[in-house]
């Protein structure tokens, strides 16, 4: 049985405009997490991870640098209860 974790992350600094949501696009697919990411009006980054807890919690590692040219100044976390509504992870608009 696999112990599934769902993490809600925003991530603030210079994340936007630096290939951010594509990279973590691809991250997650590689590490096999479902979820979404998107730009909020306000500069941040905000993402959902679901899937194995090892797998999450890779990726919000990952959220602490980011792709090469992103500056992430602060990452917040807010673990929640798995909802196993996300099949895939996406870039949302």
């Amino acid at each position: 049985m696999v112990d599934v974790a769902r993490a809600h992350v925003l991530i603030t600094g210079r994340v936007q405009g630096v290939n951010f949501r594509a990279s973590a696009r691809d991250h997650a697919r590689g590490a096999g997490v479902a979820g979404w990411v998107r730009n909020l009006d306000d500069g941040r980054v905000e993402a959902v991870f679901e899937g194995a807890r090892p797998a999450v919690q890779k990726m919000v590692s990952w959220c602490y640098s980011g792709p090469a040219h992103a500056r992430v100044d602060k990452v917040e976390v807010r673990w929640e209860a798995p909802t196993g509504t996300e099949r895939s992870f996406s870039i949302v608009w």
